[in-house]
């Protein structure tokens, strides 16, 4: 029976919520196998001097568990 874990990645980047899920994507990637999706839970920008400064987002990664692992 196939089983699923579920990981929370939290990831910023500077200039778009696109650029801070890949960045949150790239670092998971470097440790874990077997996902094929991302579901992005929140979204929110931080603010500084008024302006937006970044781009923010909390995802959930599921990936396939290997047997035996």
């Amino acid at each position: 029976m196939p089983v699923v874990k579920i990981i929370e990645a939290i990831a910023s980047a500077p200039e778009s919520f696109e650029d801070a899920i890949q960045n949150a994507v790239s670092e998971v990637i470097k440790t874990v196998r077997n996902i094929d999706a991302v579901s992005v839970k929140d979204f929110k920008v931080h603010i500084k001097e008024g302006a937006i400064h970044s781009y923010g987002v909390i995802c959930k990664i599921p990936f396939g568990v290997e047997e035996g692992s």
